[in-house]
């Protein structure tokens, strides 16, 4: 799998000076959890689920999670959970069986994850997937915390699953293991910060303290943190509008930075994803438009920059950028339509790329003109930021020098 993988060869030569890498569930955790871009949640009672992973892989998704909590009524979990069982399985059997569908352009499957509700609904699904858990990359932990246990009982029931994972690889190894029988592939967890005793302001600190330490003794079972902002605003009876983002809500916006300065630090953090944004259909404006006509007028796309603001996705647009100002990489996403503008806003720009290049070459410290002479690079200040930007340019390209944005959001888009 790899990103912007429904490009042709001639567009692709023409959009990229570096491509994208290829990637597999066994690649490094570290480029693979800053490759997740836009997670595409779908409930997990959707009836057409294996057909929908196919559909959303061939538009460019790289990662989807069939979540069975709050998205789906507490009257149909136990069908959900017959859903999710069978889908795994017809796609293991596509692995198995080599389906062509599955090995052309733009038709490379998703990192797939589960949003479970109970540490007990993890074991008991993959004890009835079986050798269909090879399909996952891993789970989605809600509500995580652990000033009740809650974060070491769902660690607890992940290792169980590696238990039940590693039998299931000993009896039926599927084509798309690379290891020897009985050494199945770590399954990784996504644990979402959204539990009050995180929110209120009095227990936060104690919280996030627990939590990293929580994450810190089992780093090799984590592979991003995940923001729930619906829960947080809610705390406070409170949902933003599609014309003002996360950071405009202030008591959220703090949460956002006290997670990163806590789990996001240089030495030890972990990846923290953006949060949701849950606005897909055309409504009334009350704010004026946050997306500038010049870049689509220099790409001679303004076509594309109306469509854009019809559908109200610049603000998402904005939060995308204010997103990784503030640390965060990926998006959680409800509606196929945002994945594009994540993964746009996600590419290296040519310019960028050379500025890492050249910081991390040179980590003796010291300053000099960038490349292109528009700014200053300082060697030390400005290495956590290259070594982070070269990680990204691995997972998602580095654009060719005139190439923008706006060329990937076309390409994407139409």
């Amino acid at each position: 799998m790899h990103h912007f993988n429904f490009l042709s060869e001639r567009q692709a030569s023409r959009l990229f000076f570096t491509r994208p890498q290829t990637l597999t569930l066994d690649s490094d955790p570290n480029l693979l959890a800053v490759a997740l871009g836009a997670t595409l949640y779908a409930p997990a009672d959707r009836p057409q689920l294996a057909e929908d992973v196919a559909k959303q892989a061939a538009r460019g998704c790289l990662s989807m999670v069939f979540c069975l909590e709050d998205s789906i009524a507490d009257n149909v979990v136990d069908a959900a959970e017959d859903n999710v069982v069978r889908t795994l399985e017809l796609l293991r059997q596509d692995s198995t069986a080599g389906a062509p569908e599955h090995s052309g352009p733009g038709a490379e499957r998703p990192m797939l994850f589960i949003r479970v509700r109970t540490p007990e609904q993890m074991v008991r699904l993959a004890q009835r997937c079986g050798p269909s858990l090879d399909v996952l990359a891993g789970f989605v932990i809600p509500k995580f915390e652990n000033e009740t246990g809650r974060a070491q009982h769902f660690l607890d029931a992940l290792h169980r699953v590696h238990a039940v994972h590693a039998q299931a690889q000993a009896i039926v190894l599927p084509a798309t293991h690379t290891g020897a029988p009985g050494t199945a592939r770590r399954l990784r967890i996504m644990p979402i910060l959204e539990s009050p005793v995180m929110i209120h302001r009095e227990t936060r600190s104690a919280a996030l303290a627990n939590i990293h330490s929580v994450l810190q003794a089992h780093r090799e079972d984590i592979l991003a943190v995940r923001l729930g902002a619906t829960d947080m605003s809610s705390a406070f009876g409170l949902r933003r509008s599609r014309d003002l983002t996360i950071y405009d809500v202030k008591v959220v916006a703090s949460m956002i930075a006290d997670i990163v300065n806590v789990l996001g630090r240089r030495e030890d953090g972990f990846v923290i994803s953006g949060p949701v944004w849950e606005h897909y259909a055309n409504t009334e404006r009350l704010l004026r438009p946050l997306l500038r006509a010049t870049p689509f007028a220099e790409s001679d796309d303004v076509e594309l920059r109306q469509r854009i603001l019809l559908a109200n996705l610049d603000g998402l647009m904005r939060e995308i950028a204010l997103d990784q100002a503030n640390g965060l990489l990926g998006k959680t996403v409800i509606h196929p339509s945002h994945v594009p503008l994540v993964h746009a806003l996600s590419v290296i720009s040519h310019e960028e790329f050379l500025d890492a290049g050249e910081i991390v070459g040179n980590s003796g410290g010291g300053a000099a003109a960038s490349p292109y002479g528009n700014k200053m690079n300082e060697m030390k200040p400005h290495q956590a930021w290259a070594q982070r930007t070269l990680l990204r340019a691995a997972a998602f390209g580095v654009a060719a020098p005139d190439v923008t944005f706006v060329d990937f959001l076309e390409a994407g888009m139409n």
